[in-house]
């Protein structure tokens, strides 16, 4: 409106005609000969145009000699009720402009219909670049100002960041102060925002942080695997702002300028003890902000959102998204993967071994993909260097591993020879854990298939004569038939002659 002003000051002060003036003040000459048609019109003089407003000005502008016409005037009350139905999904100007001719059989004309609603709009300050239908997008920022609280037992002051949300259509806002912009609190604080809409968007729109995006492009953003995966819990999808692209997320910007006159101005002499006190004083100032009225309007954010916008809503599901952490992993040769958070091992079916394979889990459980086909799941388990196995996925001639017991290699020993069950427990007793002396136990009687017993049982002796209870020395004494060499108790059959230069032990006594 400054340079229709512009225009017209040249055109009562210097004369200076509409096609002239365009070119000086930059509008197109059209429009220009409108406007200066349309205040000769009028009969306004310069005074009266100074001390008009924007909107004053345009409806005169515009009407000509319309302004008495009873047609316009009532066209005009229907406007602020136009502007909350084209919110609705599906409704538009065509539909509006169909439904008012059924009422006003010498209305307006489709053109001059959408004409007059475009300049009550721009006379009104409300941008046109964006369309908001209800249950569309929901815009998410943090804002730059950070809050604080004070430990009530050290009087440290630890500061919070807080979050904002907006509803693209109603304009609902909420705010939340959380610990830090980690994954796990953005994470957390999106699901709150969800509960307090009650409901999901069709899209969220996020800023370029790390939590949310983890690769920034303005074509192909790589969003963060927990944030997506969050998404597609809740049934919306990720469409990140563009960098360096405020308009993208306007009405977020613009909630955390009004949330910094609204709400963190109007707490800026309270003290604070917890996060919870904190977030329990924007709450309340968020819900004033909420239940107030829009400049201009005689409705709220929250009664549009109840008249609008809810019913749009996606329902929330009936669990709540618990947190995953993505990885990968390899196969280890005895089909298990090793995560590292846990020290744990957890196996997958041997056919994937030392194969690459992505690792999901939350609180509760592990589960392991294969060309995004999940092919293991396991309850989580934290113990340190443990095993958690399940009996299909061990190749079919192991599968009898999972029956394993100290008890049943000592048996089997046993129905060999006294001498294989002592090799046996001693192996047991000598590993920290019984399931790592187990391969061990198989090799030492898998030796009966290849030998003689009392062969094995003279190997198993000299095993234990030597103290070296193995399955690789037991192996080799059979091999080599060592077995049959003297042992220290049989030294003392080959007895050295008498002779008066050898002197024996009691000399040194």
């Amino acid at each position: 409106m400054r340079k229709v002003r512009e225009l017209l000051r040249l055109y009562i002060e210097k004369g200076i005609s509409a096609r002239q003036g365009a070119k000086i003040v930059g509008i197109g000459k059209t429009a220009a000969s409108q406007y200066v048609s349309g205040f000769k019109a009028s009969g306004i003089t310069l005074a009266s145009l100074e001390a008009m407003s924007d909107t004053e000005l345009l409806t005169i502008l515009n009407l000509k000699k319309e302004s008495e016409n009873t047609r316009y005037k009532e066209l005009l009350q229907f406007f602020p009720q136009y502007e909350k139905e084209l919110k609705r999904t599906g409704v538009t100007l065509q539909l509006l402009w169909e439904e008012y001719c059924q009422t006003h059989l010498d209305g307006y004309g489709y053109s001059q219909f959408c004409h007059h609603y475009y300049l009550w709009r721009k006379a009104r300050k409300v941008s046109m670049h964006v369309d908001h239908k209800a249950g569309d997008k929901m815009y998410v920022d943090f804002t730059g100002e950070k809050l604080s609280y004070t430990n009530p037992e050290t009087g440290e002051i630890i500061p919070c960041e807080v979050f904002v949300s907006v509803l693209g259509s109603s304009q609902l806002s909420y705010i939340e102060a959380v610990p830090s912009q980690m994954k796990a609190d953005w994470i957390a604080v999106n699901q709150s925002t969800l509960r307090f809409y009650g409901g999901v968007t069709a899209a969220i729109v996020p800023d370029c942080l790390k939590s949310a995006v983890t690769k920034a492009d303005n074509y192909e953003p790589v969003i963060n695997e927990t944030y997506a995966d969050f998404a597609e819990h809740y049934g919306t999808v990720i469409i990140p702002a563009r960098a360096l692209h405020p308009q993208d997320k306007a009405l977020a910007e613009n909630f955390v300028r009004n949330a910094y006159t609204q709400i963190f101005a109007r707490l800026r002499n309270q003290v604070f003890f917890s996060l919870e006190e904190l977030n329990q004083a924007l709450w309340e100032k968020l819900e004033a902000y909420n239940n107030k009225n829009f400049q201009g309007r005689d409705y709220s954010r929250r009664q549009l959102f109840e008249e609008i916008e809810k019913q749009y809503l996606r329902p929330l599901p009936l669990q709540s998204y618990e947190m995953k952490t993505f990885c990968e992993n390899t196969v280890q040769f005895n089909h298990h993967i090793y995560l590292k958070e846990d020290k744990h091992y957890y196996s997958v079916p041997y056919e994937l071994t030392g194969k690459k394979v992505k690792v999901t889990y939350t609180n509760r459980c592990v589960e392991i993909y294969f060309n995004h086909l999940r092919v293991a799941i396991h309850q989580r388990d934290r113990c340190p260097y443990g095993y958690t196995t399940k009996p299909e996925h061990r190749p079919p001639s192991h599968r009898y591993v999972s029956e394993w017991t100290p008890e049943r290699f000592i048996n089997w020993g046993r129905k060999i020879a006294p001498e294989v069950e002592q090799v046996i427990a001693s192996i047991l007793d000598n590993r920290p854990h019984p399931e790592q002396a187990y391969k061990s136990c198989i090799g030492v009687l898998s030796l009966e298939k290849k030998h003689e017993p009392e062969h094995i049982i003279k190997a198993c002796q000299k095993a234990l004569q030597v103290n070296c209870v193995t399955y690789r020395f037991i192996k080799n004494t059979l091999t080599t038939k060592a077995f049959n060499l003297p042992g220290e108790e049989d030294l003392t059959l080959f007895k050295l002659p008498y002779h008066e230069n050898i002197r024996g032990k009691e000399k040194y006594n």
